[in-house]
Order: C-alpha cells, then structure tokens, then sequence
C-alpha cells in the first residue's frame, strides 16, 4: 500500500462529485460561545446515504470496474454504513450486491441497503462470523469480496476531510469519530 497524495484525494473527488455534491460545513456560533473556540461541523449526514462511507464506495467501484472490468458483483460483511456504500455504488453501476450481516442487525440498517439494491443476508452470530460467510458467498457466486478497509475506499473517505481543510485551512485540532479507521486515517491524509 502507498501513502495517498494530493492529487490521489482529488481524482477520487471528482468521482464522488458524478455521485453527489460536497457537504456543507459550518461554523456554529453556540458552539464557539460553549468551547470558547470557532467550531467547524462537517455534515456527512446530507450524503445520499447519510454517512460519509458513501464516498469510499464510490471510488471503490470505480477502482473495481477498472481492475476487473468483467466482475459481476460484489460481497462484503458490514453492520450498516459500508454496505449502503457499496450497495448504492454497484447499484450505479449495474453490479449486484450481497451485503453479509450478523444476525439480529439492525432492521432500519437492513432495509436502508435493500433500499439501495442490496440483498442483504443475515449469517451469524457476530461480525466475524457474517464476513466467513460473505467469503465464502464471494467464491461461491465468483463475486469480489470487498473488505471492510482497501486504499481505494480510503481515497474516497479523504474527500470530505480535503473539502473540510479547503474550507477551513486555519483548523488546528480535527475531532474525527473511530471506527475501522477510515475516517482519521482520511483526515490525516488530506492534512
């Protein structure tokens, strides 16, 4: 893997903006008045699938149907986020899309992927179990198994924190919520 540039950021920017605008990002003034501190919120929340995920799958499906110009489809295990990601981005491409989740997932997560295309199949007890069985479904219908963090999913993610800092260069401290790690490692990227 190889560190992503400036210049990765912005190609997949172009990208994701076929798919959808920028994000809004404001200054909020009662949250300066509180934190004594100008406060930026970036609001991935107004992407077509509400979370900033979207993004990464966009420029993971162009990656794929660059790479393997006759895949069919794809298949991965998620909770929610990185499945309509997915969903939505194959969808758009005319790929199907099997999203694997743990059993007793949530049912609006669910029906947000079915919404966007997906054939969402619950499979085991955890997150573990649900990607053995998005393998093994991947092998068995000859499907690209996308997992949870690739560079190419990165160089999506990115786009938000280089819209962030192009809006607000002065920024000094970046608060980024941890999940798989896309997200910061995104933000410290686009730095």
């Amino acid at each position: 893997m190889h560190g992503l540039t400036r210049n990765d950021i912005e190609q997949a920017a172009r990208q994701v903006y076929e798919v959808m605008p920028p994000t809004a990002q404001y200054a909020w003034p009662l949250l300066a008045e509180r934190l004594n501190s100008t406060v930026w919120v970036k609001h991935e929340n107004h992407t077509p699938t509400g979370a900033f995920k979207v993004r990464g799958g966009i420029t993971f499906m162009h990656w794929l149907k660059r790479t393997y110009p006759s895949v069919r489809g794809i298949v991965t295990a998620t909770r929610g986020n990185h499945g309509q990601s997915l969903a939505l981005a194959a969808n758009a491409l005319g790929l199907s899309a099997l999203i694997v989740v743990p059993e007793g997932n949530s049912p609006e997560k669910n029906n947000a992927m079915r919404a966007l295309g997906a054939n969402v199949i619950e499979c085991g007890r955890d997150f573990d179990e649900a990607r053995e069985e998005a393998a093994r479904l991947a092998d068995v219908h000859g499907h690209y198994l996308v997992p949870p963090f690739h560079i190419e999913l990165l160089k999506g993610v990115a786009t938000y924190a280089l819209e962030l800092f192009l809006g607000a260069p002065d920024l000094h401290t970046v608060y980024v919520p941890v999940g798989c790690g896309s997200g910061i490692c995104g933000v410290i990227a686009a730095r």
